[in-house]
């Protein structure tokens, strides 16, 4: 695809500095970025990359002098690159219609224009919509319902039952609908505790690869519309994550906790199980929550506190041993002291 520099000006509603009539033909960063390719200037750490960069536009928030070629000016250049990014991204490959090699069951439906590429299998009552595309490997359990325009990469594992909305990205790896952790002790044993319920995964969805999201003991695990979750995400039985919350990688949510709408947690985060998470709050990465967080709030640490509480505690845990060889010190002193006193 080609655009001119207007062309895309007005596609992430920019105003054009210099000429608007360049030809661009891809995006790419500062330091690769070649001949008719756009790039973006977000980050001041890279101010240097400005006077060395062979693009032959940019994405800004200011205008800049470090830059001599035109230049789009842009509130968010985050938000603009993302845009530009997609009208140069390759489309998904897909299999012409249905692979003789796939394993489909008979009383199972697919809606026209799916591609379902060889080695997937399908179970018993599963219905497909338009335009879904099932990589190899891909495993679809019985009754399940995959809305339309849905891509599912290579080796995800839908269990049966669950529902997935229209639009959904699931990357390779991703297991959706296993059993929940939950035993109950006998003794020394421990009793598996069936898990009825289902998984239910929104429109608009994305999750990452490695993802493990349990189905409910009764009921549902509910992923709303939305979210974003990175690779290696663990999320337990009955939980509810609201609308476009994002989850960071490494992450692991307990059972039963309920997060907001807009929330945002960092990496490696650990929540324990049955905690409400308010919307919009935000977790730090490595942080372990055992009690729950209100709407708005920023916490890290663990266990976590407020965010500013934990900035400081965490800054005073490299001179604890300063901290505490100058007690010792003071306490011999005291001891001292105290002797002559006597």
């Amino acid at each position: 695809m080609v655009y001119t520099l207007r062309e895309i000006a007005d596609i992430v509603e920019g105003e054009v500095v210099g000429d608007d009539q360049v030809v661009i033909k891809g995006i790419n960063s500062l330091e690769n970025a070649m001949n008719k390719e756009l790039s973006f200037f977000i980050d001041r750490r890279y101010r240097d990359g400005l006077n060395k960069t062979k693009a032959v536009a940019l994405l800004v928030f200011k205008e800049t002098d470090n830059f001599k070629g035109p230049q789009i000016v842009v509130p968010n250049p985050s938000l603009a690159y993302a845009k530009v990014a997609s009208l140069f991204a390759p489309p998904e490959p897909d299999f012409s219609g249905i692979s003789p090699a796939a394993e489909i069951h008979e009383n199972s439906k697919i809606e026209p224009g799916a591609s379902i590429y060889p080695m997937v299998y399908v179970g018993e009552e599963v219905f497909i919509a338009e335009d879904v595309i099932l990589f190899p490997g891909v495993f679809i359990g019985d009754r399940v319902k995959i809305g339309a325009k849905t891509v599912i990469y290579p080796n995800v594992t839908i269990l049966h039952d669950c529902l997935i909305g229209q639009e959904v990205t699931i990357h390779a790896g991703t297991v959706i609908g296993s059993d929940g952790f939950g035993f109950v002790r006998n003794g020394t044993a421990n009793i598996k505790i069936p898990h009825n319920g289902i998984v239910r995964i929104d429109d608009h969805v994305e999750i990452g690869a490695g993802n493990t999201i349990d189905r409910a003991t009764l009921g549902k695990t509910w992923i709303k519309r939305g979210v974003k979750t990175d690779n290696l995400i663990h999320i337990g039985h009955n939980v509810v994550i609201g609308e476009d919350t994002i989850i960071v990688a490494q992450a692991g949510i307990s059972g039963s906790v309920h997060i907001g709408r807009e929330v945002v947690i960092g990496g490696q985060v650990g929540i324990s199980d049955h905690l409400k998470i308010g919307d919009r709050a935000m977790i730090g990465s490595q942080s372990g929550l055992a009690k729950s967080v209100a709407p708005g709030e920023v916490v890290s640490g663990t266990p976590s506190m407020p965010h500013r509480l934990w900035l400081k505690t965490s800054g005073l845990i490299t001179r604890l041993p300063q901290f505490f060889d100058r007690l010792r010190r003071l306490e011999k002193k005291a001891d001292e002291l105290e002797k002559r006193i006597k």
